[in-house]
């Protein structure tokens, strides 16, 4: 079940920059390392862009949008329904992602992935339904190996279409923790329990049968295994356009801004296929959501912020957007010791 072709993502691995970089960060006016994280960051975006002088060029946060059929198994504390009505709240500019994206200078894109609803034409959606949501993954596959396929294909197309060379990811659908849980445990080898959460704010009982309905599915699609085939068999529509965008973006060396647990469910799959996307990827924070600071650990992945957030919609991209501006910003910026005629730390 392939992308044709699946994007091409090459490591950053660049020891001559790598060095330019450390001087250029070091011979800033600071001691060293006292920028601490920023410093890492600016180091990994001047590999990104393959240059000691990085620009943000229109960040852009893209939300896509689906429904999952596992929701008829009570699994969600939110009715399917509540997907597009998040929609319209994001297109009349009234979601968190609205105000945390406009307040920091960044685009937004909405994307109809799969929502069980008619939309109409409308201006600012995308319009890119693959079906009016998934199957029911706890009787039959969530998806067809060619509506996999056509989910990825359209992820990686909408990157096209961008201008900049930063995307940040968002996503909403009622059920898709029951997803991103099941795609997890599949990629990581991480118990079950261990990845099942409260997702919209189930109660305890609420979540023993969320973890109930995702061990038999679990079972009864026991011969998935490779990356795509578990992403067909247990993902969403949004998070399988969320792989093949990731994919797509890595090839053209933009940063990609991973959210919370369900976009980085989708980037586990997408490291399965290309190991060398995860040099492109900046993890803006560690969720609440049961399992995702397992997965961060999974990835080896150190998260920006820490903020106790579980939203969703890319929220967490958009907080950290302006700590991305301060690290290539002090890189461009910030005087050197010779240039501001500062003596330099002695032997």
């Amino acid at each position: 079940m392939p992308i044709t072709p699946i994007p091409s993502v090459a490591l950053t691995v660049d020891t001559v920059l790598s060095t330019q970089l450390d001087a250029a960060i070091n011979n800033k006016t600071k001691p060293l390392g006292s920028l601490g994280m920023l410093e890492s960051l600016a180091h990994q975006i001047g590999l990104i862009q393959q240059t000691v002088t990085p620009r943000l060029i229109a960040p852009t946060i893209v939300v896509f949008a689906g429904d999952h059929g596992v929701v008829e198994e009570n699994v969600s504390a939110f009715p399917q329904s509540v997907t597009w009505q998040m929609v319209e709240n994001f297109l009349a500019n009234g979601a968190a992602i609205n105000v945390f994206a406009r307040q920091n200078g960044c685009a937004l894109q909405v994307v109809d992935a799969g929502v069980n609803h008619d939309f109409g034409a409308r201006s600012n959606l995308i319009d890119r339904k693959v079906a009016y949501g998934t199957h029911n993954f706890a009787k039959a596959p969530a998806m067809t190996r060619e509506q996999c396929t056509l989910a990825l294909e359209h992820g990686a197309a909408l990157v096209g279409r961008l201008e900049g060379n930063v995307i940040g990811f968002g996503e909403m659908g009622i059920g898709n923790t029951t997803s991103a849980a099941a795609l997890m445990h599949k990629m990581t080898g991480v118990s079950l329990h261990a990845c099942v959460g409260a997702g919209t704010g189930l109660s305890a009982e609420g979540v023993a049968h969320k973890l109930h309905v995702i061990e038999q599915a679990v079972k009864l699609h026991a011969n998935a295994s490779d990356a795509l085939s578990v992403l067909a068999t247990f993902g969403g529509f949004e998070i399988a356009m969320m792989v093949g965008a990731m994919l797509a973006a890595a090839e053209r060396r933009m940063v990609l801004l991973i959210d919370g647990f369900i976009v980085t469910s989708a980037l586990l799959v997408a490291a399965k296929l290309q190991p060398a996307i995860l040099d492109y990827c900046v993890f803006s924070h560690c969720s609440d959501e049961r399992g995702h600071s397992q997965m961060l650990d999974h990835l080896k992945a150190r998260p920006l912020l820490q903020l106790g957030l579980r939203l969703g919609e890319g929220s967490g991209c958009a907080l950290a957007l302006p700590l991305l501006r301060s690290a290539v910003n002090f890189l461009n910026e910030m005087a050197t010791f010779a240039s501001a005629q500062v003596s330099e730390k002695e032997a």
